[in-house]
C-alpha cells in the first residue's frame, strides 16, 4: 500500500512513543479496490490525553468518544483511540465508551466487513478479522456479526448500507438486507440532519438509483421520502418508457454528479404527477396528462426539503428549477419573451435548468439525441445576452431616487410598481433603457394612474396600494 511520506513520519512518532497506529476505514477499502482516497482516518492505542502529550496542536473534536484531530506538518489527521462501545439506548450513539489497547477488539464495533479493514503502518500489513477482503471481491455489503445488533446500535447504518451499495456498485448481502427490512422503522430515531447528509451522499455517487432503490426495497423510503413512493407503478403515456417513479430515478442518475442540487431537482421534478394524473381517454391505453404537476411538485418538494432541514438557499434554487422545468420554446418567441424567461428563471440558474431538462430527457427512456429546438433556444439566449439589455430592475438606467425627484413622490410601493412597469417595456425594447426615455415613460404611466385614481377614488395612487 502506497503511503504518503507525511503519514509515514506521523506513524513513526506514535511508534517511537510506544503506541500503535493503524490506517482504518475507507482509505484501506478504496486502496484494495484500486480507487483514489486521500481522506485518511487513523485508530491508535494512544488515548486522547496521551496524544496531546505527543503533539503540540490537537483539536478535541469528539474527545468523549476518543476522537481528536492532530495538526501535523500542515496536515490534519483524525485519530480515534481503540475502544469498546457501551449500550446504544437511543439507536444513535453509545451511552459510553471504554478505551482499550487492542485493534482487533476495536474493529468489532465497525459497521460492515469492508469497513473493518486496518493497515498496520509499522509492520505494513493489512489486518482483516472479518473477511472484508473476501466481501470486497464478492462485491457485497455485509454487517459485522449480527446485523440486527449493528442496526439497533446505530440505525443510520441502514442508510449507510444503501449508500455504500450505490457508491461501490455492490449488493447488500441477504441477511443484512433482511435485517434492514426488519429494523427500518428505527430510522425515525435518527436526526433529520444525519439522514439528510446520508441522502446527499447517495446523490453524489455515480449511480444514485442503486441506493435509492435499496431505500424502497428495504422499506426505509416510506419513513424518509414517502411522497416519492407515490410514483411507483404510476403509468405515464406513450412518450415515456418508465413509470413516474423510475423516470424520476433515472433522471436523477442522468443529472451531473458534481451538483446534488440539480440531482435533487431531477429526482423530484415529476413528484406531483400521481396527484395531478388525469386519464386522457378510457379507449386509449396509457394516455395520461399531468396538468400543473410542476407547480404542485414545487410545493411538495418544498415540504420535503424543509422537513430534511436543507438550507434555505438550496430549497429556493431547487424549487425554481422544478417550477420552470416544463418550458416549451418555439422560434415564434419574441426577443421580449426570451428576456422575460431569463428574468423569471434567473440568469444564474439557466445552466442548471438546462441540465435538469437534459436529465429529464435522458430519464425518459424513449428519446435519443438533443432536440433542435433545445439547441436553438440556448443559442437564442446567448445571442440576446450579448446585447446590453436590462433583465432586472437594477439594470435599468433609472432609480427609485430618480422617480422620487422627477415625479415629486414620497417613498411608497408605487416606486416599485413604476420600476417594474419600466422593466417590462425595456424587456421588449432594450433601446428604451436610457434615463431620459424612462423618465418620460414613468411620467406617462404615473399620470394615467393618478388621473384614474382621482376620478374613481378621490385620492392619489400612492395612497391606494394596488388597483
Amino acid at each position: 500500500m502506497k503511503i504518503p511520506s507525511v503519514v509515514k513520519r506521523f506513524a513513526k512518532i506514535f511508534h517511537k512513543n510506544g503506541y500503535e497506529l493503524y490506517l482504518v476505514g475507507g482509505a484501506v477499502r478504496d486502496y484494495l479496490l484500486g480507487n483514489k482516497n486521500s481522506d485518511y482516518d487513523f485508530a491508535s492505542s494512544a488515548t486522547p490525553s496521551e496524544i496531546m502529550k505527543i503533539f503540540s496542536t490537537v483539536i478535541p473534536v469528539g474527545i468523549q468518544h476518543g476522537t481528536v484531530i492532530v495538526i501535523y506538518e500542515e496536515s490534519q489527521f483524525e485519530v480515534t483511540t481503540f475502544r469498546l462501545d457501551g449500550k446504544y439506548s437511543d439507536n444513535r450513539r453509545p451511552d459510553g465508551v471504554e478505551f482499550i489497547r487492542s485493534i482487533e477488539e476495536d474493529l468489532k464495533r465497525r459497521d460492515f466487513t469492508i469497513n473493518s479493514l486496518a493497515f498496520d503502518l509499522n509492520r505494513r500489513k493489512i489486518i482483516d478479522k472479518f473477511q472484508g477482503q473476501k466481501d470486497l471481491k464478492r462485491k457485497i455489503i455485509k454487517a459485522i456479526g449480527n446485523p440486527d445488533d449493528r442496526f439497533t446500535e446505530d440505525a443510520l447504518r441502514m442508510l449507510r448500507a444503501c449508500r455504500f451499495a450505490s457508491k461501490l456498485n455492490f449488493s447488500i448481502e441477504e441477511e443484512t438486507f433482511e435485517s434492514i427490512k426488519r429494523n427500518a422503522e428505527l430510522i425515525n430515531n435518527i436526526s433529520v440532519e444525519r439522514i439528510r447528509d446520508e441522502f446527499i451522499k447517495i446523490l453524489q455517487t455515480d449511480k444514485p438509483s442503486i441506493g435509492l432503490e435499496y431505500l424502497r426495497e428495504t422499506g426505509l423510503m416510506r419513513h424518509i421520502l414517502p411522497e416519492f413512493l407515490e410514483g411507483y407503478g404510476v403509468v405515464q403515456n406513450k412518450f415515456h418508457k418508465y413509470d413516474v417513479y423510475y423516470h424520476n430515478l433515472y433522471s436523477c442518475d442522468a443529472a451531473p454528479k458534481d451538483n446534488y442540487l440539480v440531482r435533487i431537482a431531477a429526482l423530484f421534478h415529476d413528484i406531483a404527477k400521481p396527484k395531478t394524473k388525469r386519464e386522457k381517454s378510457e379507449e386509449i391505453e396509457n394516455e395520461n396528462s399531468f396538468y400543473n404537476h410542476e407547480i404542485i411538485g414545487e410545493r411538495i418538494t418544498n415540504q420535503i426539503l424543509k422537513r430534511l432541514k436543507f438550507p434555505r438557499e438550496d430549497i429556493k434554487k431547487i424549487r425554481n428549477l422544478i417550477r420552470n422545468h416544463m418550458f416549451y420554446y418555439t422560434d415564434e418567441w419574441t426577443d421580449g419573451a426570451v428576456r422575460r424567461f431569463i428574468k423569471k428563471v434567473g440568469l444564474e440558474n439557466l445552466p442548471e435548468l438546462f441540465q435538469l431538462r437534459e436529465s429529464d430527457r435522458i430519464g425518459n427512456g424513449s428519446k435519443t439525441g438533443v432536440p433542435k429546438a433545445f439547441l436553438d433556444f440556448q443559442e437564442r439566449i446567448k445571442d440576446i445576452l450579448e446585447i446590453d439589455g436590462a433583465l432586472k430592475v437594477t439594470d435599468l438606467d433609472i432609480s427609485g431616487n430618480d422617480l422620487i425627484r422627477e415625479l415629486n413622490l414620497k417613498p411608497s410601493p408605487m416606486i416599485g410598481e413604476i420600476l417594474n412597469y419600466l422593466l417590462e417595456i425595456v424587456l421588449d425594447d432594450p433601446e428604451l433603457n436610457t434615463n431620459p426615455t424612462l423618465i418620460d415613460k414613468a411620467k406617462e404611466y404615473y399620470n394615467k394612474k393618478k388621473e384614474f385614481a382621482l376620478e374613481n377614488y378621490k385620492d392619489s395612487p400612492e395612497n391606494l396600494g394596488k388597483f
